[in-house]
């Protein structure tokens, strides 16, 4: 998306990117995806002027395609060349190299699909839809319909029927629909949202206070910070830090402490 952005066949310009992956289907198959939201144009080069997309139109897709076609094959190519792609049962022989280039050789032919178009309901409708896809792992609690010794059954759509018959009724047994769900739980540290161009981390604020003022946009008025509670507690002993009231007990109901054991007890437990 960056590259093609760039190029001044296309739209020459910077664009900024949010991207949310998606690995699941209905069913909990493996599906792995990536959502996108890219606004409509992107920053000249040299800062100096908003270049807009055509209406309802941005890159083309096909190019898109062909050039996400290539990278991803180059760089599982290189994957397969450093040994870091392991491979078992039935495909255990396209960890030689020549098998390897034979399997991915009728990928190199089809065309790649790029899915694009404008969000017809508006930005809000597609932060909505994406929203809930971001803090929650292949199904929500309610799809979940029944456990017993016959496994898990739960709700999905049946994409390839239409009508009330697209709510179907899976049965799973445990063992494979645990197997399912840990198809979409992602490694230590991996980040399920990402962010590019003007949008990237480091440079976010300079961006979008760029893209503002080329756009003659006024910015958001910042919410007040709301008023400090007055300190009404002395700093703390030990570090000296500011301490917080968690909770006051009246004069008549306050915490005694455990009591103390007898020197009896203490006879026995010594």
């Amino acid at each position: 998306m960056l590259t093609i952005a760039a190029d001044p066949r296309h739209l020459g310009a910077r664009i900024g990117i949010t991207a949310v992956l998606h690995t699941w289907g209905s069913a909990m198959m493996h599906h792995p995806h990536v959502h996108m939201i890219v606004p409509g144009g992107g920053i000249a080069p040299g800062g100096t002027q908003w270049i807009s997309s055509r209406p309802a139109f941005l890159l083309p897709v096909r190019v898109l395609g062909k050039l996400f076609r290539r990278l991803f094959l180059t760089r599982l190519n290189a994957l397969h060349d450093a040994g870091k792609l392991s491979f078992f049962g039935s495909i255990a022989d396209l960890s030689d190299r020549s098998a390897f280039q034979r399997h991915l050789r009728p990928a190199r032919g089809k065309r790649w699909v790029v899915y694009a178009k404008p969000p017809f309901a508006g930005p809000q409708a597609v932060l909505a839809y994406l929203s809930r896809y971001t803090h929650r792992v292949a199904i929500s609690n309610p799809r979940l319909v029944g456990f017993d010794e016959t496994g898990v059954a739960f709700r999905y759509k049946d994409y390839r029927r239409d009508g009330p018959d697209r709510q179907r009724v899976m049965t799973l047994s445990a063992n494979e629909f645990i197997r399912r769900f840990l198809l979409h739980v992602l490694p230590r540290g991996f980040h399920r949202i990402r962010h590019y161009g003007l949008l990237a981390s480091a440079a976010r604020h300079d961006n979008l206070a760029l893209a503002r003022r080329l756009l003659a946009v006024t910015p958001e008025a910042e919410e007040p910070e709301p008023e400090a509670e007055p300190d009404t507690c002395a700093p703390c002993p030990c570090c000296g830090g500011r301490m917080i009231v968690i909770e006051t007990f009246p004069r008549w109901s306050q915490p005694r402490a455990p009591p103390r054991p007898s020197p009896q007890i203490r006879e026995r437990v010594a």
